[in-house]
Order: C-alpha cells, then structure tokens, then sequence
C-alpha cells in the first residue's frame, strides 16, 4: 500500500513557512485594524480597559471573600480541635475508654458543626470514631476500627500545632483538625475532628459574591451602552470633520462645518471653522506673506558684512546689499534690471566678462576672481555662485559675493615688513657678536686688555639688543593669545621708581633729566605688576630715545576724580552737579617728553602692530613692537592708552588704571569691548 501523504518539508523550510503564515496573519490583523476609525479604536480600547479592570477587581474581591471565610473556618478548627484535646488528653493516659467515648459524644451532639470525631493510637490505628456503626459484625464501625491514619512523623512534637487542612465531599467541604493528645512528654495518639462549614459565613460570603457579581455585570453594562452611546453620538462629527478636512487639504478653505453639537467635540468643530477661515484669509494675503519674506531675505543680505549681489539667469542685477554698492561706489543709483557688466569699471567688467559668461552658459557652476578696484586700490575677491532649481538643469540666478581683502593684504605687507625688520635686527646684532668674539679668538694675543674688554662689551651690548629684540616678539604674541590675566591690587608707586632708577644712568649718559610728579599718597590701583612694569619701561625708553640732549622726560601721576569738590561760594543753590565724571574711579599716569614729536599721519599708525617710524629724524632702530605691547597690555586692564604730539614740541602718553575697590567684572567687559571695537575697525 502506497503512502499518499506529501512528503515533510526540512526543518529551515517548514520554519520559514511557519514565519511566513504568521507574517501574513499579522498583515491582515493589522489592516483590518486600520479600517476602524480613531474613535472606534478609542472606544474599543477603553472599553477593553475597564472591563479587564472591573474583571481584576472582582476577582481580587472574590478571592478575599473566600480567603476570609476559609481563615475563619480554620481558626475555629483548631480552637474546636484544642479544647476537645485538653478535655480528653487524661481519660486517654488513664486509658478509660468508656468515659472517654461519652465524652467524645457529648462533644459531638454539643455542636452541630461536628460531623465525626476520631481517636488514633500513637500507631495511627483507629479505636474510636464519632458518630459510631451499627455495631454488627463487618459493619461501618468494624471496619472505622480497622483503619489506620497515615500522619506526618513530627506532628506529635507540636500538640499546640494541629494539622488542618480542608477536602470536598459529596455533602461538601469539610476541614480536618488533627490534635496531638501528649500527656507528661508521652505521646499517646491523636484526636482528628471533622468540622462543617459556619453556615452564616456561608451565607454572608454568597451575598457578598453575588451582590460583587451584580455590580460588576452592572458596571460592565453601563460601559458597554456608554461606548455604544458615545459612538453614535461621536460618529458623525467625526466623519463630517474628516470631509472637512480633506476639503482643506483640497485647498477649499471655505468649507464649512454646521452640526447642533456640545461640548469638547463642539468646541472642536468651531475651532476647525475658525482655522479655516483664517486659511480663507491667509490665502488672500498670499502675496503679501510672499512679499514679506522677500523683504525678510532682503534684510538678511542688507545685513551682511560682505558684498552681495543676486543676478538673473541673463545677468542683470536683481539686488545689491549696501555693502556691495559701497564697494563699487553704487550709492543712490537704481541697478535692478541692469546689466552688470554696463555697471562696473572697465577693467573690473573685462576681468568678470569670462567667468560671468561661463556660468550663464551653464559651463561652470562657481568661479573665483581676484582683483583690484578704486583709487586707492582695494583688494576685492569677488566669488560667483549659480542658482539652480531643485533638479539642477535650469539656471535660475548667479549669487555674488564680494570680500574686501585690502585690510588683510595690508597686515600680510606689515608682516612682511615685520619679518624683514627682524631678519635686519637679528642679523645685525649676530653678525657684529660673531665679528668681535672672532676678533678675539684670532687675535686675542695680540689685543691690549683695553680692546679685549671693548670688545666684550660690545658683544654684550649686541646680546642684551638681540634679548630684548627676542623679548618683545614673545611678549606680543603672549598678549594676543587667550590667556587670563590676574588683577592685584598694588602700590604702582614702586613701579615707577624701579624704572626711573633702570633708566637714571642713561638718561644721564644722554644729557636728559628725569622728573617724576607724584603724590607721596598715591591710592593702590588693580594691575598685574609685570605687566605695568613693561608698559613704563617701555614708554619711558621710548621718550628717552626720541628726546635730544637737555631735554626732559616728565612722569606724573595722579587720581582722575570720578566726582569733583565745590568751593565755598560757588555752589548752587540746589542740586550741585559738576562736569569732571567718570563711571570708574582712576589713577591717571603721564608720560611726557620734549623730543622731535611725531607727525599726524604716524599718529594714526602709531599703536599697530608691526609699525615703526622711520624717517630723517626717527633714527634709532627699533622693531615697531614696544607701542603695541603698551596698548594690549593696558587692554587687559580694561584702559587704553592715548597720545598727543606736535613736532619739535615734544609727545606726552597718558592712561588711566583702575582702583583697587574697582569691578573686576566690569573692567573685565571693558576690554572685551574694546577688542571688539578694534576688531571692527580693523575689518
């Protein structure tokens, strides 16, 4: 006989159509799922809820219910079990059965929740069981007698222990209480009872369970109608708001909803008419909100630090920023629809002529050009940007951009200088070091001890040149970095004797007095002591190496008031006020020479980095560093330094310092400022 059966699938394959099927059943579970509506879905789900709700907490009730009545029934047992015990535990010992047996039935007919009393011997056989057989032979109490209890082994070691424990019988459930009957640490059976439930608890839980089953059926009831209400009252609503809103969607925002409902779904409904007449009114003001955003983008490129300009696909100008007309001096001319070439300088136009024609022809999508434009010439570099559409094939505009690089062409000159200035200096102090220390290696036999020590200090004064040369390269580049500087209060008194004695000897070498006016009570300022002490070094050998001989360099120090004193006299009657203010307390410091001065346009020029004055007067050399040094110093003092010179009269430097008892945070934002300003200036 042949097997029909098809044949097994392997293993893989049987559990790759097993994940299918189930693949497939979720398919379907989850799309008829979908076709519900939302307050389907939420009405389902709340029903769910509150029905496995009310199923849980009739059923923990019911539980307590008959946890309750199996506890009282329990504890009545063993109550029951016990006295039975202690009234029968001596006629056991003293083995008088009679007595025992009367006991025992007294007992039984005392309480009718009694339906048998047992007596075991400590072997577990049987010798007296209430209610009692017939008495004949191989009758019921034949054979109760012959029976044996099987009990656990260490219940004769707990006599106030009983075991208890409940069974099911066809008149019902019955609890078993089996009492160890001990007499003297003698252990001489065990007492078993069998106890009919309390009838009233009974009763009293039945009620409770069904009044429990009533409530819940109700409860479950009122929300089922509750869900069935609530839907056919939502349905509606709900669907003409979906018609609504897909008539919105549609771009009919003058549908309408008119439905006699209350409530949240009512204030829903109105709230969909509102929003879309406010859809019917932002529709019309269309052009308007188009029309701002233009003006919004034009204000975002107006804005801009660099020069923008947007063209057409043809090259006309669509939008100059003011920057851009500032840079091509367009300042009150109208350019929109005008050729961009037509608008340039000549050699500016011949310059972009390729570039501008190559993106226009779709040959290139950017293009970068650098140029010089005006009189003075300023380094401009002008990138050109095409503006496609979102599939990139149609050329909608050029964006161009214009940087003015004249500011950083300039400090890559000053650097230049500055790096060909410290090639000079450096070069200058080797080369006459190595020149006298080979003098003396080569001759120093034929040298008197007079030249050998004028050379030594000249390749001494040559090593302290190149040191300070060193010095004042670190000191520049530590003052632009980011680092903190702490602020000390301090006497700056010292600082300014220290230096006058550093430079006492060379001033007098020079023929040039050295004058400090300073009251003897000068207040503590807050400042960083090696810092100032450069600044004064470094003002003071400036205005020694600038003034001829028998000339002056002047230091005065003294508070700038931050309120001013009215004589006796002078006063107004009322509201005194005076014009000497500031916001901080200071301590303002002079320096003042009477050399050769300094001309207006170094005046300009006279605090930036890299910058030395070289002219027919101004011969000693120098890196153009120490000045600069001076102002980024006393920037992070939260001050400035500022000047006045007029030539053949002489230049006199003045700052102010803070107070000790001034706002560190305040001075702190000063220098912030003022670095930002300079930033902005430089730019």
């Amino acid at each position: 006989m042949t097997d029909s059966s098809p044949p097994a699938l392997p293993l893989p394959a049987a559990a790759a159509t097993v994940g299918a099927a189930a693949a497939d059943w979720q398919r379907r579970l989850a799309h008829w799922w979908a076709e519900f509506s939302l307050q389907t879905k939420l009405l389902a789900v709340a029903t769910l809820v509150v029905s496995l709700l009310m199923t849980g907490i009739t059923f923990f009730a019911l539980n307590g219910i008959q946890q309750d009545a199996r506890m009282s029934d329990t504890r009545y047992a063993r109550d029951l079990g016990l006295l039975l015990s202690a009234n029968v535990t001596p006629l056991v010992a003293q083995g008088n059965d009679r007595e025992l047996a009367a006991v025992a039935e007294r007992f039984w007919r005392s309480s009718r929740s009694l339906r048998y009393i047992v007596f075991a011997d400590a072997t577990g056989v049987i010798y007296l069981g209430i209610p009692m057989g017939n008495g004949s032979t191989g009758g019921p109490g034949e054979e109760l007698l012959s029976r044996r209890l099987a009990l656990p082994a260490d219940l004769q070691r707990r006599p106030d222990n009983p075991l208890i424990r409940q069974h099911l019988t066809p008149d019902g459930q019955v609890t078993d209480v089996f009492v160890p009957i001990v007499a003297d640490d003698r252990y001489l059976g065990v007492v078993a009872l069998g106890i009919n439930p309390n009838e009233t608890l009974l009763a009293s839980a039945a009620l409770t369970r069904e009044v429990t089953v009533a409530v819940f059926i109700s409860i479950w009831v009122l929300v089922i109608l509750g869900s069935v209400f609530n839907a056919l009252t939502i349905t509606r609503p709900v669907k003409e708001l979906l018609r609504g809103v897909r008539s919105i969607a549609g771009g009919d925002f003058a549908a309408r909803i008119v439905l006699p409902v209350g409530g949240e779904l009512g204030e829903l409904l109105e709230g969909f008419n509102t929003m879309a007449s406010q859809l019917e009114v932002y529709k019309a003001a269309n052009i308007e909100e188009l029309r701002a955003e233009q003006g919004k983008q034009q204000s975002l490129i107006a804005t801009m630090a660099d020069g923008a300009v947007l063209l057409d696909e043809e090259g006309r100008i669509v939008l100059a920023n003011p920057t851009a007309r500032r840079l091509f001096r367009w300042e009150g001319r109208k350019l929109e629809g005008n050729d961009l070439e037509d608008e340039l300088p000549d050699r500016l136009a011949m310059e972009l002529h390729g570039p501008l024609a190559s993106l226009i022809c779709s040959d290139k999508d950017s293009s970068d050009v650098r140029c010089s434009v005006g009189e003075p010439a300023r380094t401009m570099r002008i990138v050109l940007q095409s503006v496609r559409d979102a599939s990139g094939e149609s050329l909608k505009g050029i964006a161009m951009t214009i940087q003015d690089l004249t500011r950083e062409v300039e400090l890559n000159a000053a650097q230049s200088r500055f790096i060909s200035n410290v090639s000079h200096e450096l070069r200058t102090p080797l080369f006459n070091i190595k020149s006298y220390v080979e003098t003396l290696h080569d001759l120093g036999d034929q040298l008197s001890e007079q030249e050998k020590q004028e050379f030594l200090g000249i390749a001494n004064a040559e090593t302290d040149r190149l040191t300070r040369l060193v010095n004042d390269v670190l000191d520049l580049s530590r003052l632009e970095s980011d680092r903190v500087w702490q602020l000390e209060p301090l006497e700056v008194a010292p600082a300014i004797e220290q230096t006058l004695r550093t430079y006492r000897l060379n001033a007098d070498d020079r023929g040039v007095t050295l004058a400090l006016e300073a009251d003897p009570t000068l207040p503590r300022v807050l400042g960083n002591w090696d810092l100032l002490l450069q600044v004064f070094d470094n003002l003071v050998g400036n205005a020694l190496k600038f003034t001829k001989p028998g000339g002056m360099v002047r230091l005065r120090a003294y508070p700038w008031p931050d309120s001013c004193r009215l004589e006796p006299g002078t006063a107004p009657s009322d509201n005194p006020t005076c014009a000497l203010t500031s916001p901080l307390p200071r301590l303002r410091i002079e320096i003042a020479d009477t050399g050769c001065g300094i001309s207006p346009s170094d005046q300009e020029r006279i605090f930036e980095r890299f910058y030395r004055v070289e002219n027919a007067v101004h011969t000693e050399a120098g890196t153009g560093l120490g000045l600069s040094i001076v102002r980024g110093i006393l920037d992070k003092h939260g001050t400035q330094v500022r000047m006045a010179s007029e030539a053949g009269v002489g230049t006199t430097f003045w700052f102010d310092l803070p107070l000790e008892q001034s706002d560190t945070d305040e001075l702190q934002v000063q220098s912030e400022r003022r670095a930002y300003e300079r930033e902005g200036i430089s730019r």
